[in-house]
C-alpha cells in the first residue's frame, strides 16, 4: 500500500461526474483486498469505497446532479433502470459491473460494480484519492445537507447502511435479543441499528477492550470471547433459549482458537483448500435460538468448510445476507442522524491525511493504537495534520 501521484480522472461516459473528494475512509473490506482474499487486484489499483465530496464536473447527459453539489457516493453502483435497481436491490445491479464473467465464474451471477474493490466488481478506481470519477451519476450521487459535517454523513456510503441492513435482516420484533459477533464499525452500527429497530437487548462479542467499551457506549451487553465460552454465556443470558437473531459482522478473516482455527488458517493460506475463515458464521449458527435468524453482513468471497448445516436445517433457521443496497436506506438513515438517534461520528478513532494512509492501514489491520475507524483527508498536509481528539 502506498500513495502515488496519478493522472486526474476524466469524464469517459456522458453519465459520469467527477467528485473532488473531501473525506474518505479505510474499511475492513479493504483489508481483504490488501491481504489477497478477494481476487483480481492488479498493480496500480486505487482503493476506497467510502468517500464523499463536491461535484466539479458532469457529463452531458447528467441532469439531476450539478457542479457544486455536496454528495456522498454509495459503494455499490446502481444504473437506476435495471430490474434489480427498480426493486431497490442496488448492490445486484445488472449493468454497472463491466466484468461480469469474472464474478459469474465464482458466484454464478455477477453483483453490481463497486468502487475500489477489485476487477471482479468492475475494476473502478476508488475514492482514497483527491478526485474520483463516478458513474451513473444521476442514479448514484446523493446530495447531503450543508448543516451536517462530512464526519456525520461519510459513513452513509457503506458501514452505516451495512449495519442497518444487517439489523433489518435480523427481522427484529419488539423485545428481541440480538447477538452480534464483531464490534468493528459494522458491528457497532449493527448495535445502534438493532436498538432503533426495536431490539430490547443487544449482546456484542469481540476480544478488543476498546471495541467492547464502544459497544457498551451504544447500549450493548458484551462478551469477550477470549475470556468466556460464548455459546454457554449466550444461553445463560437468554434463559437457555439463545438469541432471537445472531449477526456475523466479522466475515472471512475471523479468528479462532484450537485445531479448527489452525486448520482454517492453513487452508486459507493455500487459497485453494479454503478461502475463508468462517468461525464467526459457525458460531452464529450454533448460538441462534431455534427458529431464529442469522444475518451475515461480514464479507465472504469463496469457499468455506465445516459449516454446521445440520444445525442450520434442524433448528429451522433463516439466513439473510448480501452486499448492502445502500441507496434504499439513505433517506431513512439521514433522518436518524438529523434527529440524533444514531451518531456515526462516535466510531471515529483516527483522522489522518491521505499521505498517511499506509500508516492508517497498518494500525487498522493490526488493531494498534485502539484504531477502530480511520478517516482520511485528501487535502491535509501530513506534516501538520492534527491527531484525533479523544473519543467521547
Amino acid at each position: 500500500m502506498r500513495v502515488e501521484t496519478v493522472p486526474d480522472p476524466e469524464i469517459l461516459r456522458p453519465t459520469d461526474a467527477i467528485v473532488r473528494v473531501s473525506a474518505t475512509a479505510i474499511c475492513g473490506s479493504d483489508l481483504h483486498l490488501m491481504d489477497g482474499y478477494v481476487p483480481s487486484m492488479v498493480h496500480g489499483d486505487i482503493l476506497g469505497h467510502e468517500f464523499m465530496g463536491e461535484v466539479v464536473e458532469v457529463g452531458p447527459e447528467v441532469r439531476r446532479v450539478k457542479v457544486g453539489d455536496r454528495v456522498i457516493v454509495p459503494f455499490p453502483i446502481s444504473c437506476g433502470v435495471c430490474w434489480y435497481c427498480k426493486q431497490g436491490l442496488t448492490s445486484l445491479c445488472d449493468n454497472s459491473n463491466p466484468n461480469p464473467a469474472l464474478a459469474e465464474t465464482m458466484w454464478g451471477h455477477a453483483p453490481a460494480g463497486i468502487y475500489g474493490y477489485s476487477h471482479i466488481t468492475g475494476g473502478y478506481a476508488g475514492g482514497q484519492a483527491q478526485f474520483a470519477r463516478t458513474v451513473f451519476a444521476d442514479a448514484n450521487l446523493y446530495t447531503v445537507p450543508d448543516d451536517l459535517t462530512d464526519e456525520q454523513v461519510l459513513f452513509l456510503t457503506d458501514v452505516l447502511p451495512t449495519g442497518y441492513m444487517a439489523a433489518e435482516n435480523c427481522q427484529i420484533e419488539g423485545g428481541d435479543v440480538v447477538a452480534i459477533f464483531g464490534a468493528g464499525p459494522v458491528g457497532l452500527f449493527g448495535v445502534a441499528s438493532a436498538f432503533v429497530l426495536g431490539a430490547e437487548r443487544v449482546i456484542s462479542i469481540d476480544r478488543f477492550p476498546e471495541r467492547l467499551e464502544m459497544a457498551r457506549a451504544y447500549g450493548a451487553e458484551t462478551i469477550n470471547y477470549e475470556e468466556e465460552n460464548v455459546f454457554e454465556r449466550l444461553k445463560e443470558l437468554t434463559g437457555g433459549r439463545g438469541p432471537d437473531s445472531v449477526m456475523d459482522a466479522v466475515g472471512l478473516e475471523a479468528q479462532a482458537h484450537g485445531l479448527l482455527g489452525v486448520a482454517d488458517a492453513v487452508k486459507q493460506t493455500t487459497r485453494v483448500l479454503e478461502t475463508e475463515r468462517p468461525h464467526a458464521l459457525r458460531a452464529a449458527i450454533m448460538a441462534c435460538r431455534k427458529g431464529g435468524t442469522v444475518s451475515v453482513p461480514g464479507v465472504y468471497g469463496g469457499l468455506a468448510d465445516k459449516i454446521p448445516l445440520g444445525a442450520f436445517m434442524n433448528k429451522g433457521l433463516t439466513l439473510k445476507t448480501g452486499q448492502t443496497h445502500v441507496h434504499r436506506y439513505l433517506d431513512t438513515l439521514l433522518g436518524h442522524i438529523q434527529h440524533g438517534r444514531i451518531d456515526p461520528t462516535r466510531i471515529i478513532t483516527h483522522r489522518l491525511s491521505l499521505e498517511d494512509a499506509p500508516h492508517g492501514y497498518h494500525i487498522f489491520k493490526h488493531k494498534h493504537d485502539g484504531c477502530i475507524k480511520c478517516i482520511l483527508d485528501p487535502w491535509a498536509d501530513h506534516s501538520t495534520h492534527q491527531p484525533s481528539p479523544p473519543r467521547p
